[in-house]
C-alpha cells in the first residue's frame, strides 16, 4: 500500500506537532496573531467579521512570506461595548484583552520567538494594544511586539471606492473585504444603508466623528440605528480584492523588512 505524499507544511501553529513547533522558531520567527470582535455589523455581516477578515489576511501574509512566518492562536473576542445595544455583542473589557494577549505573548516568548505582530480586524482593540506594546517593552526588553489594523492600511484604496461621506462599521471598506474573502457569509439580501452623512447625526454622535480635536466615545446605536456606517450595497467582491491585496502587500513588506534587520 502506497503512502501518500506529504501536503505542504501547516503555516498554522495550531495545526503543527510540538517537533514542527520547535523547527518553526527557527525557520518561522515571526509570529502572526489574528485579533477580532464579536459584534454587530448590521444586518447583513456576521458578528464575526473582524476575526474572519484578520485570520485571512493572517493566511495571505503567511503564504507571501514563504514559511518565514507562522499564525499563533487567535483573539477573537475584543474591546466593544460601544456595540451591546445590538443583540449577539460579547465584549471583553481593555484589561481582560490586555491579559490575554500578554499571556499569549509571554507563551510564545518562553519558546523561543522574538517577532510577534497583532493583525487586528477591529478598532477598538487598538487602544488596548497600544498599551500592551509599551508594557511590553519594560517587561520583555528583547521582544519586538508589533500590532496592525487592517482598512487603514488601504485607506487611499477604500478612498477610491466613492464610500460615503460616513463610512466605516459594516459598511462598504468592511463588506468588500467579505465579499472577497468569504462572500457565503454575507447576506446580500439583507445588506442596508446606515448613516451616510454627518446630516444624519446629532450634534454630539457628529462630534465624535469629526477629527482634529479631542476624542469623544459614543455608542453605536447613536451613530447609526441599524449599526452601519455608510452603504454597503455599493461594493463588489473586486472592490475587496483591491483592498484586501493592498492590506496583504504593505503587511508582508513591513515584515520582510523586520526581518532583514
Amino acid at each position: 500500500m502506497s503512502v501518500p505524499a506529504p501536503g505542504p507544511r501547516p503555516h498554522r501553529l495550531g495545526e503543527m506537532t510540538t517537533v514542527e513547533a520547535a523547527e518553526a522558531v527557527t525557520t518561522a520567527p515571526v509570529v502572526l496573531i489574528p485579533a477580532g470582535a464579536f459584534e454587530q455589523h448590521g444586518p447583513g455581516m456576521p458578528l464575526a467579521t473582524d476575526l474572519i477578515r484578520a485570520e485571512h489576511v493572517c493566511d495571505l501574509v503567511a503564504a507571501e512570506l514563504n514559511g518565514r512566518a507562522v499564525i499563533g492562536p487567535p483573539l477573537p473576542v475584543g474591546v466593544s461595548p460601544h456595540h451591546r445595544a445590538f443583540a449577539g455583542t460579547v465584549s471583553l473589557t481593555p484589561a481582560t484583552l490586555a491579559a490575554l494577549t500578554r499571556e499569549y505573548v509571554t507563551g510564545l516568548h518562553q519558546h523561543g520567538w522574538r517577532r510577534i505582530l497583532v493583525v487586528t480586524g477591529h478598532a477598538g482593540n487598538n487602544a488596548t494594544l497600544g498599551t500592551v506594546a509599551q508594557d511590553l517593552l519594560a517587561t520583555l526588553p528583547e521582544l519586538e511586539f508589533a500590532w496592525t489594523p487592517l482598512t487603514a492600511l488601504a485607506a487611499d484604496v477604500v478612498a477610491g471606492l466613492g464610500v460615503s461621506e460616513v463610512h466605516g462599521h459594516g459598511g462598504e471598506a468592511e463588506t468588500a473585504q467579505l465579499l472577497h474573502l468569504a462572500p457565503h457569509l454575507v447576506r446580500a439580501d439583507l445588506l442596508t444603508a446606515g448613516t451616510t452623512g454627518l446630516g444624519q447625526l446629532d450634534p454630539l454622535a457628529r462630534l465624535s466623528r469629526h477629527g482634529g480635536h479631542p476624542t469623544l466615545a459614543v455608542p453605536y446605536d447613536r451613530l447609526s440605528p441599524n449599526g452601519v456606517l455608510g452603504d454597503p450595497r455599493r461594493v463588489t467582491a473586486d472592490d475587496g480584492e483591491a483592498v484586501v491585496s493592498a492590506i496583504v502587500s504593505r503587511v508582508a513588506a513591513f515584515v520582510t523588512e523586520w526581518l532583514a534587520t
